[in-house]
């Protein structure tokens, strides 16, 4: 087997070498007489092979060979455009089928810039079909399709160049730039995935601590509780007990109170009618009659504002007229709420005339002080007159303060009068009882509301691993032009004007999005604010890997739905094992 040294520059330009993803593998072996070479294969044309030789056990420099091979032995033969997974498709020796099985055309007819094919798998490198794709192998970056309409537009596409062969326009091969920055982004990507893996393992250790010290807290709670409950139970016990005589005892006061009342009460109604009787009997024989009765046209049964003989007779009934013992058993009980008083007016008339007679009545001068003014006495008392005049004004602005002792002292005898000594010891004693109950029923149930709490949180789907469990009981803020969002993991979203305003509810937590193949990927969050005249707000959280736990986005799709991003370690997955590559292969 013969070898050619042909350059050390790069690829050839003419337009007939082939470059495949079948030939981006630098493993193929080159046996040479005297030596051993691995090369990697660039391109082919016709029966020859363009290899890059990159180590060998002798020392050579890097540069381009020749070598002549049998075909059937190395080469992948494919048109222009076809990627090696479809070249298998595209066999010489036999007509080709389109890959839709639409028709078959002979294989001649394959890129001859005429589409014969409807889904365009005829024309894999030229322009002919619209639905056409070609392929760009990249070497050194990552392959792609583009469609065929952009071959030969004059704009490079690929960035090997190899979808501009036929157009003038020279291309520079960028793809080897490309793949180095892109594996310098794929390096600091997987730095961050390794950086943040060791964090999330800090992370499930710290939960699984958490988590642990939650079932201890849970059962020193849930001990508390039991005896807390004995000691509520027996504090019950002895406020009823001690509520008992206290019950009884101030039933008592209040029945001898009432007693007191009632037996008062009868002696003012007896003394009013002991004084009703004197005032209606006129002529003070010792009974009332009609006549007499009539006197009184308050007690008018109709309204009309007097009291008929008639009308005075039906309150006597049978009788012409009534004693004392007789009114007072009978006829007091129906009139006593018309009866008016014949020598008490009502209060504000009496408070008004008392007032004009102490303003307007003078003090009348003796008679030897009459004798001792002399002549003068008139102008005096004139100038008097006059100074009188200009103070009773504003001793009417003044009124006389009211007398409110007949009322304060009807508010004292309705008024329960204070506990004895020992009923007020039984009432203090009961107190003190439902006081210490009270104060330890609190604590139950604040035990009993910490123990629900809990509860709910061990009960929380924090990861497979509980790597999200340091997110409870945390919120993140991500601050925008317009507004100030709030995320508490597990809890709820918010969303506040920046310049003042209400804070809206974007959801509370719902559940992990099960939809997905890693469930653990988003978080919904539901039944937040309702929008006007739409659904109530939502918001789904998607969780990134990151070496810090920080809310890098927050927007709003579609209406009332909002989309945020939440970089945390805990959504860092375990990256693949680092391998030792060949330092001189670059490729992607």
């Amino acid at each position: 087997m013969a070898i050619r040294v042909v350059a050390a520059a790069p690829l050839p330009g003419s337009r007939d070498w082939t470059v495949g993803r079948k030939f981006r593998s630098c493993l193929l072996p080159l046996p040479v007489t005297g030596w051993s070479q691995i090369g990697c294969v660039l391109g082919r044309r016709g029966g020859e092979l363009l290899l890059l030789p990159v180590s060998s056990t002798m020392f050579l420099p890097p540069l381009l060979l020749l070598l002549s091979v049998a075909t059937a032995a190395v080469e992948v033969k494919r048109p222009r455009g076809v990627s090696l997974t479809n070249h298998h498709f595209y066999d010489k020796s036999k007509p080709f089928t389109c890959l839709d099985g639409s028709s078959t055309i002979p294989f001649d007819q394959v890129n001859d810039d005429y589409c014969d094919c409807q889904d365009g798998s005829d024309e894999p490198g030229t322009a002919a079909c619209p639905e056409g794709r070609f392929h760009c192998t990249n070497a050194g970056y990552k392959p792609h399709y583009i469609p065929s309409s952009r071959v030969n537009d004059g704009i490079c596409d690929c960035c090997d160049a190899t979808d501009e062969y036929n157009s003038g326009v020279i291309c520079e091969n960028t793809c080897r730039e490309m793949g180095r920055k892109e594996k310098e982004t794929l390096e600091q990507m997987a730095e961050v995935a390794r950086e943040g893996f060791r964090l999330k393992k800090i992370l499930i250790e710290e939960g699984k601590k958490g988590q642990e010290e939650k079932r201890s807290r849970l059962l020193g709670l849930q001990e508390s509780k039991k005896a807390l409950e004995e000691q509520v139970a027996m504090l019950r016990a002895v406020k009823e007990e001690a509520e008992k005589p206290e019950k009884e005892f101030k039933e008592r006061h209040q029945r001898l109170w009432e007693e007191q009342q009632a037996a008062a009460r009868a002696t003012r109604d007896q003394e009013q009618a002991v004084s009703a009787f004197q005032e209606l009997d006129d002529n003070t024989d010792g009974v009332i009659s009609v006549a007499e009765l009539q006197t009184h046209p308050e007690l008018d049964p109709d309204g009309d504002g007097a009291l008929s003989e008639a009308e005075a007779q039906a309150l006597l009934g049978d009788a012409l007229q009534v004693d004392a013992a007789s009114f007072q058993e009978g006829l007091w009980a129906a009139i006593k709420d018309k009866y008016q008083q014949e020598s008490l007016p009502t209060l504000p008339p009496l408070a008004e005339a008392t007032t004009e007679m102490m303003l307007e009545v003078p003090e009348e001068p003796s008679p030897a002080e009459d004798e001792d003014e002399g002549p003068g006495l008139e102008e005096e008392t004139e100038e008097d007159e006059e100074e009188e005049e200009e103070e009773s004004p504003e001793e009417e602005k003044e009124p006389l303060p009211p007398q409110p002792v007949k009322v304060d002292e009807e508010v004292e005898k309705d008024k329960m009068p204070p506990y004895d000594e020992r009923t007020q010891a039984y009432i203090d004693a009961a107190q003190e009882a439902r006081d210490h109950f009270e104060e330890a029923e609190k604590s139950l149930t604040e035990m009993e509301e910490s123990i629900r709490n809990l509860e709910q949180e061990m009960a929380l789907d924090l990861g497979p691993s509980g790597e999200f469990s340091y997110l409870f009981g945390q919120c993140y803020e991500l601050s925008t032009n317009e507004y100030i969002y709030r995320l508490c993991p597990f809890n709820r979203v918010t969303q506040k004007p920046n310049h003042g305003g209400s804070e809206t509810n974007l959801g509370t937590w719902g559940s992990w999005d099960a939809s997905e193949e890693d469930k653990f990927r988003i978080m919904h969050y539901e039944h937040g604010t309702g929008c006007w005249q739409g659904p109530n707000r939502s918001t789904k959280v998607k969780l990134v890997c990151g070496k810090e736990t920080v809310v890098t986005s927050a927007t709003e799709p579609s209406r009332c739905e909002y989309l945020m991003e939440l970089v945390t370690p805990a959504a860092c997955q375990e990256p693949p094992p680092e391998t030792l590559g060949d330092p001189d292969h670059d490729e992607l």
